[in-house]
């Protein structure tokens, strides 16, 4: 277990920083560019894997950013053309203005909008004449119909008397409600649509997967179009992210889910540094309406994976790299005792956000460490994919709730483990268990052609056993011979198939155009895809043509170059994990991965890893021994000569 420097019980003992900006792990690179990009609003694109913090490193952005010019936005009716709505900006805090002890400190378009209404009701909300003789006359014919001056039958004459001025009052609500809307008593009163009362910091807006609406801005569709019963134009305008982020910062994570028109139209509100608000749909009433500009100066955090950057618009991430920065964000951060300090801060970070789930004891803390140095996959590294981890965080938290427990132990987090298992992790071991009940692979004994390689599934947290079958025929054309590969292959992975023809014809020098090789990635129905099943594939041609039987209780995996040299993998302790789960006895890895393994204490000594250099050394320690072995090891060791 790892040992720390800090001198703590429980994560109780661990003092969490209040800046965002302060809590950020593993990322110090990028947290003093986000510094500066604040401070000077600059753009920022965030690049890297899943969880690592890109988020969070936007809104540390939005909170280190000045609040005091923040701006309200109000929309008003046109007087000369009811489509064309006007925009009237305000700052949200006024320095100029002083409100009276004990007044609340609204923003300047909450109090414009309670202004406007207040005066509506003095200067134009008073009792109407009409409305006094009615009412005047109702109480009237009441005071008659039962202070007995009227008798018989004209009580009756007067109560049809009151029901009439009851519907003729009616009619006149109506009428006037008609004439307003056709502009006889313009409803003037404006309508908020950037509202910034009582932020303390710059607006921070996550757009992400929003839509065109949600993101620039819409006019409600109005289906009562005539006869002046439509709501006004100006009451139908809704503001965009675009617009509620102005002097504060939008993110927009998976950057490319964004369509081409939308990103084209992002750029122009970067550039412009407003947008109009118009309809989105053109078969709504909304589509005829734009607004005047309206502001829209804000500091785009764009995120996203590598592959999104092909789909991003070239004028858009220019526009970011003329005027921000790009980063890539780390994935792992060395494994020396000041990091490890840095993730027991994790932890109590964790437990403080989530509010629900009981404190860490030293001991539970040590094994998220460990689990953190598991996922990095890299010797002497830390995984900084906090939201793995954050997730375990908060199972083990749940499993203590579940017992009562005061504090989260160790015991907590172990069984957590077990819990809070990844969907890959949980199929993998179906896989695993329903190819095992049917002999799709085997552990133990000898088999010319076959070999279990080893991938790992989705995110790289779980690795599955990989059957590969090759047979060798008499070429079907004279002119060449094929290699046959079948088992819905990705596009590495048919080069990387394709690449054993030339390790055959340089260790073993066999005219590989006599032969078709064919070569089965048993039950792959996830597919295959990478190099690191290389050395697999050259095994069982090489034991298939040569007709030496492959150890079936060893696993192997390794990339390998065309000079037959083992090349490192990714995935490597899942992998491992995988063979350990499937009863495999031995394991074959690149020898530059053997610092890259780190498996738990509950499956240490349970397998031989064996790190290897060349195909030679792979076929050493996988083929069965004897005199074909022998001879064919020999011929090779002559042809590298």
């Amino acid at each position: 277990m790892a040992k720390f420097e800090s001198d703590y019980k429980t994560t109780e003992d661990i003092k969490v920083p209040e800046a965002l900006v302060d809590q950020v792990i593993g990322q110090e690179r990028a947290v003093e560019i986000i510094k500066k990009a604040a401070k000077q609003r600059r753009n920022i694109l965030l690049m890297g894997s899943p969880g690592t913090g890109k988020s969070m490193l936007a809104q540390a952005m939005a909170e280190l950013m000045p609040a005091e010019e923040l701006e309200d936005v109000l929309i008003y009716p046109n007087p000369l053309d009811e489509n064309m709505p006007l925009v009237r900006v305000v700052k949200t805090y006024p320095k100029e203005r002083k409100l009276p002890p004990g007044a609340p400190d609204i923003g300047e378009g909450r109090r414009i909008i309670g202004e406007t209404r207040a005066n509506r009701m003095v200067g134009g909300g008073g009792i109407s004449p009409s409305f006094l003789i009615l009412s005047i006359l109702v109480i009237a014919l009441l005071y008659l119909s039962f202070s007995g001056f009227v008798e018989g039958d004209n009580k009756w004459v007067i109560a049809a008397a009151v029901l009439g001025l009851f519907v003729f009052g009616a009619a006149i609500v109506l009428a006037s409600g008609v004439s307003r809307r056709m502009g006889g008593f313009e409803n003037n009163e404006p309508k908020l649509v950037v509202d910034n009362s009582g932020r303390k910091n710059a607006p921070f807006v996550d757009a992400t997967g929003a839509k065109a609406g949600a993101l620039f801005g819409d006019v409600r569709h109005d289906p009562l179009q005539s006869g002046g019963l439509g709501t006004p134009a100006h009451l139908r305008v809704e503001a965009g992210a675009i617009h509620r982020s102005n002097k504060g910062v939008l993110f927009v994570d998976e950057v490319s889910s964004l369509g081409p028109r939308s990103q084209q139209e992002l750029l122009t509100a970067m550039q412009e540094k407003k947008y109009s608000i118009t309809g989105q749909s053109e078969l709504s009433s909304g589509a005829i309406v734009k607004t005047q500009p309206v502001p829209a100066d804000f500091v785009l955090v764009a995120a996203g994976n590598l592959i999104d950057m092909q789909k991003m618009h070239p004028a858009l991430r220019s526009r970011i790299r003329g005027y921000g920065y790009e980063i890539y964000m780390d994935d792992t951060m060395p494994d020396h005792g000041e990091n490890r300090v840095k993730l027991v801060r994790f932890v109590a970070q964790e437990v403080k956000k989530d509010g629900k789930i009981p404190h860490f004891t030293r001991e539970a803390v040590e094994e998220i460490v460990e689990e953190a140095r598991r996922k990095s996959g890299r010797k002497r590294r830390l995984s900084l994919r906090f939201r793995e981890l954050g997730g375990l965080v908060r199972a083990a938290g749940d499993v203590a709730i579940e017992e009562g427990a005061k504090y989260v132990d160790l015991g907590h987090v172990v069984k957590a483990k077990t819990v809070a298992r990844t969907l890959e992790q949980q199929v993998s071991q179906q896989v695993i268990d329903l190819r095992k009940d049917y002999r799709v692979f085997m552990n133990r004994g000898y088999s010319i052609g076959k070999v279990n390689g080893l991938a790992v599934m989705g995110d790289g947290s779980s690795g599955i056993i990989m059957p590969i079958v090759a047979e060798v025929t008499p070429a079907s054309s004279k002119s060449e011979g094929k290699l046959i590969a079948t088992g819905k292959l990705g596009k590495i992975a048919k080069e990387a198939v394709e690449n054993v023809s030339a390790i055959i014809k340089k260790h073993i020098g066999k005219d590989v155009s006599q032969y078709d090789m064919h070569v089965q990635f048993l039950q792959t129905y996830e597919g295959v895809e990478g190099d690191s099943a290389s050395i697999s594939i050259a095994v069982s041609v090489i034991s298939a043509m040569e007709g030496v039987a492959v150890d079936q209780s060893t696993a192997m995996t390794g990339s390998l170059s065309v000079r037959g040299e083992v090349l490192p993998v990714g995935g490597i302790t899942p992998k491992i994990e995988a063979a350990i789960d499937a009863g495999m006895r031995r394991v074959i890895i690149p020898e530059a991965n053997r610092e890259d393994v780190y498996l738990g204490k509950e499956k240490r000594g349970r397998i031989k890893i064996i790190p290897v250099n060349n195909i030679i050394d792979v076929l050493q320690q996988s083929l069965k021994s004897g005199s074909r072995k022998d001879k064919l090891l020999e011929k090779m060791e002559g042809m590298k000569k």
